[in-house]
């Protein structure tokens, strides 16, 4: 695919229609809970959703980007089972040499400035029933380090509280709740910007764990290693902090420390709602956009799982496999909401390896709740698989490792305060393996080969 569609959500979804993977919804449909009731019925299809009229909006919607494993690889030319490890490959290049980001004087986004800012303008989605507003959650945000004047790119959800503010829900150790808190320490405010409707260059590389991109690292430079040229940003017109030039919409905003607002309940990854708190005040200072902008959001549940269980997949990949012999393959659970059940597949060398395998994996991904270890005979994408091995290959007494008071994803239930128990399942076979605990196997065959005929129901 050429660099350049990757990193142009509207080159995206021309390319998603000529494969036959884009809908488009013609009706007219309302933001509020409507466009999140026709997505949550075709989530996880084989095609993204185009939502061309939205009552009292000039903009289209578009949602399913990331709901389709098949659906992401086939935009990057990629077989699905290939991706974690592309993704693995892609960071990896970006931490040995790194392609920053470079500032051009102009781009798409600077197309239109609104003469005042007018959030109600903007087609923001109300998703779930009990959500405590309209929420934007899929665009990146751009921030400085107050000290170091380092960029970082995350997502965080927003939501609306009125025509010209947002709060914002940050979640605890992250790099921006750190730049925060050194802006308040400084007597300042901290800007940043955020960017909607950008290629999934931009969204990996804001979903890039801390561990794989620690703070002191321009994380956009993972984006220009997707892309295979560096990223273009523009500068921003009331802060230093920069934009994304090609995305569809650019928000110039503003947190003053110690300015907060209710925030919540917000329908999250995990099948829950989010509880309400007292969380940062964000006002809206300008918004660019494209002449003809699309607006991008995400419906929580099988895109976060596959976004970001995807970047969790790859980090952990390249951690474990560096540290522990044996490791082949790891996989974000759907059921796991694709932060808290990673399924490692190994072939030990020696027995103790399938737990160091399991402490590594926690290490390598905080968020993590449970780590279950397989043989390589065990299809990790498979939930009947993994249900197997955990039956027949899991010894209760040896086989499952405790880990009390450890701090996790405050989003799950089972981390209140961010501290939990977590747990680990050994379901290897004994080194060295016993001939008998082998599966039963079958020749392969391709039925191709073969006349197969139905015989047809009578009556």
């Amino acid at each position: 695919m050429a660099n350049s569609v990757l990193g142009d959500l509207g080159l995206i979804i021309e390319r998603l229609e000529s494969r036959g993977r884009l809908i488009r919804v013609t009706s007219e449909v309302e933001s509020g809970h409507d466009l999140a009731g026709i997505a949550a019925r075709l989530e996880a299809g084989s095609a993204a959703v185009l939502f061309e009229k939205v009552k009292g909006a000039n903009f289209p919607v578009f949602v399913g980007l990331y709901w389709s494993r098949d659906l992401l690889a086939d935009l990057f030319d990629l077989p699905a089972g290939g991706l974690p490890s592309f993704v693995s490959g892609c960071i990896s290049r970006w931490q040995k040499s790194p392609v920053p980001p470079v500032v051009r004087s102009t781009g798409p986004v600077l197309e239109m400035t609104e003469t005042e800012v007018d959030l109600n303008r903007l087609p923001i989605p109300l998703h779930a029933l009990k959500d405590g507003g309209p929420y934007i959650d899929a665009g990146v945000v751009i921030a400085h380090d107050p000290e170091t004047g380092v960029r970082n790119a995350s997502i965080q959800r927003f939501m609306v509280v009125d025509k010209q503010t947002l709060a914002i829900n940050i979640d605890a150790g992250r790099h921006l709740e750190v730049y925060l808190n050194k802006a308040a320490r400084q007597g300042r405010s901290l800007y940043f910007t955020l960017n909607i409707g950008v290629g999934p260059s931009l969204h990996f590389a804001a979903a890039t764990p801390a561990e794989a991109a620690p703070i002191d690292s321009d994380e956009l430079g993972i984006a220009s290693e997707f892309e295979g040229s560096a990223v273009e940003l523009v500068p921003g017109t009331i802060s230093d902090v920069e934009m994304i030039a090609k995305a569809m919409f650019a928000l110039e905003c503003e947190i003053i420390p110690g300015e907060l607002h209710t925030e919540g309940p917000f329908a999250e990854v995990t099948g829950f709602y989010a509880k309400v708190d007292r969380r940062p005040l964000v006002r809206v200072r300008k918004i660019h956009h494209r002449r003809q902008p699309v607006f991008h959001t995400i419906l929580s549940g099988a895109e976060v799982w596959n976004s970001v269980g995807l970047l969790g997949e790859a980090n952990v990949l390249a951690l474990v496999q560096r540290q522990v012999p044996g490791v082949k393959d790891v996989y974000f659970s759907h059921g796991g909401c694709g932060f808290y059940h990673a399924i490692v597949q190994m072939r030990p060398v020696r027995n103790g390896w399938s737990k160091q395998a399991i402490m590594a994996t926690f290490a390598a991904f905080p968020p993590l709740k449970m780590v279950t270890v397989v043989d390589d005979d065990v299809d990790i994408r498979n939930a009947r698989d993994i249900e197997w091995a955990m039956t027949n290959r899991l010894d209760p007494v040896k086989g499952i490792l405790r880990i009390e008071d450890c701090f996790g994803h405050g989003l799950n239930p089972g981390f209140p305060d961010y501290l939990g128990c977590k747990v680990g399942f050994d379901c290897t076979r004994p080194v060295p393996y016993d001939p008998g605990d082998d599966r039963i196997s079958y020749k392969p065959v391709d039925l191709a080969d073969h006349v197969l005929r139905r015989t047809p129901a009578k009556g």
